[in-house]
């Protein structure tokens, strides 16, 4: 691809945007960015350094230092770190200096595929493609008690699903980049679909698009 190629996911947590970004990114050969792992990054250094969360200036210094090329995904995936990441994402300088950063990062050759909130609404408006990927709060539930089941863990299904619905009323209704579709992305709804489903579906629509754009 001469020009870098952007696709931008969107859709609350526990849909199944992550992995189809993957996906996706190892097919293409694309850079791949989880956005939501900035945000924790700036969280889990608060938290490192007993600092609260709503602490503005600390909050910038640690989104200012956030490395896109070293984000530890082990580290960053914790559930605490999660909890946190909400919280300082609502604060509106932090937002623009991840934004900047991940503008930068979706820029670099030969394109990338970025997650999170607000990537085809705020990061990349212009993303060549803008997918929306979502699923009713209760099968996000269960697919996270399923993964904590997996690794040995137990939990509670309702605690779950009380967290994931606050999670979201967070996202979506924060008045700085809420959560929500871009007027022109495609809605993938995995409610009821695999992931391989999830992926071949949106394959078609990538491929569609590199179809039209070779041609031009």
């Amino acid at each position: 691809m001469s020009t870098p190629f952007t696709i931008a996911i969107d859709g609350p947590a526990g849909a199944g945007k992550g992995t189809l970004a993957r996906r996706l990114a190892d097919h293409y050969r694309l850079n791949l960015l989880d956005t939501g792992l900035t945000y924790r990054a700036v969280a889990h250094k608060l938290l490192e350094l007993g600092l609260p969360l709503d602490n503005v200036s600390a909050a910038e210094t640690a989104a200012r230092q956030v490395d896109l090329s070293n984000l530890d995904r082990t580290v960053l995936s914790a559930h605490a770190v999660g909890e946190a990441a909400s919280k300082v994402a609502v604060i509106p300088t932090v937002r623009r200096i991840l934004v900047e950063k991940q503008r930068v990062f979706a820029k670099a050759p030969p394109g990338a595929v970025l997650d999170g909130r607000d990537i085809g609404t705020v990061v990349c408006p212009d993303a060549d493609i803008k997918l929306y990927v979502t699923a009713s709060a209760e099968v996000r539930a269960r697919r996270r008690l399923a993964e904590i089941e997996s690794m040995g863990g137990s939990a509670d299904f309702a605690t779950i699903l009380a967290d994931i619905e606050r999670r979201d009323e967070r996202d979506m209704g924060r008045a700085d980049s809420p959560l929500k579709p871009a007027a022109d992305a495609h809605l993938l709804d995995t409610s009821e679909m695999a992931i391989e489903a999830a992926f071949l579906a949106a394959m078609a629509i990538v491929d569609e698009v590199l179809a039209k754009r070779n041609k031009a």
